[in-house]
């Protein structure tokens, strides 16, 4: 794949920021007020050790998961980039969350100037979303990548944790989470009886065919960790993550309960003509009323336990109705 002008752009500013630094931490070496260098530990990462501050205070995150695990352990970044929604930061996090915190720039596509320009001290993110641009982010700061998202969100969080020097934090987190679902289990007339109730969750994606979840995803560990059952059609998931249909297959999608999101526009992902239609209508979920449309920016998009502890408060009461 030739390389594109923008992509080329990009490379040789990134470049010429890290130029910048290392004259900047050249220069400040010389300075007799230099502050002495912080106490350091090491992480086990996707790209190897990396050696980081004990105590960062100046983190960039670049992508939601790792947005969500700073502020569920008490730590406000410097910066992030911005989720593909209209309120930029995920809407499930609140103003309080997020003020303050730099944009910069897009998940896919982040400025590496403007994290650059926050002096970082730390940077995470995940190899499959930045692996290529790993040695312009470590000419930077020291980055702490996993590698991947979504499902192994819960180990994901311990690296996160391990590199903020929040660790202690996070057993608290994880016991709390814990708690959480054994009492979401519990509302639910017990174990067996959530083990009874098979749960689909739908996702209407703009641009692609409509998506039945699997159980190799976040949201399928949540329903997992209540201990909800799952129906066959799950199985058919391609690598686990979904099985995708199209409206006129979307009965395939029947459950005890289903729930819904829709990620871009309503009629271009196709939601509107499937839940207007008569195959969704005589889905026996929708005639039971156990079909809950929920928010796609906290049941896929958020992946963390903050999100996770607002989607079993959502999940207790809409299945207890």
């Amino acid at each position: 794949m030739t390389t594109s002008p923008s992509r080329r752009g990009l490379v040789a500013g990134s470049l010429a920021v890290a130029t910048a630094l290392a004259l900047t931490a050249c220069g400040s070496s010389d300075s007799p007020d230099a502050a002495p260098p912080a106490s350091t530990h090491t992480v086990k990462t996707v790209m190897g050790d990396v050696s980081v501050p004990d105590v960062p205070k100046r983190v960039v995150v670049l992508d939601t998961a790792e947005l969500d695990s700073a502020l569920t352990l008490g730590v406000k970044p410097v910066g992030a980039t911005h989720a593909d929604v209209e309120s930029g930061f995920l809407d499930y996090l609140s103003e309080d969350q997020v003020s303050g915190i730099e944009d910069v720039g897009e998940m896919m596509t982040p400025n590496l100037e403007a994290v650059a320009a926050l002096k970082p001290d730390l940077i995470l993110t995940s190899k499959i979303r930045h692996g290529d641009k790993y040695a312009e982010l470590t000419a930077i700061a020291p980055t702490v990548m996993t590698e991947n998202t979504g499902y192994p969100w819960k180990a994901n969080f311990q690296v996160h944790a391990d590199a903020l020097g929040r660790k202690a934090d996070a057993k608290k987190v994880t016991a709390a989470y814990a708690a959480h679902t054994a009492e979401v289990t519990e509302a639910l007339g017990g174990a067996a009886k959530a083990a009874a109730t098979e749960v689909n969750m739908v996702r209407f994606v703009e641009g692609a065919d409509i998506r039945i979840y699997g159980k190799q995803n976040y949201i399928a560990t949540i329903l997992a960790d209540v201990g909800l059952g799952r129906p066959a059609i799950t199985d058919k998931a391609k690598d686990g993550f979904s099985y995708d249909v199209s409206p006129e297959k979307i009965d395939l999608a029947d459950a005890d309960a289903v729930f819904h999101s829709t990620y871009g526009d309503a009629k271009k992902s196709k939601q509107t003509q499937t839940v207007g239609g008569g195959l969704w209508k005589n889905m026996s979920a929708v005639k039971n009323g156990k079909v809950f449309p929920v928010d796609d920016q906290l049941w896929i998009q958020g992946i963390g336990y903050t999100a996770a502890e607002k989607i079993l408060d959502e999940l207790r009461a809409d299945l207890t109705k």
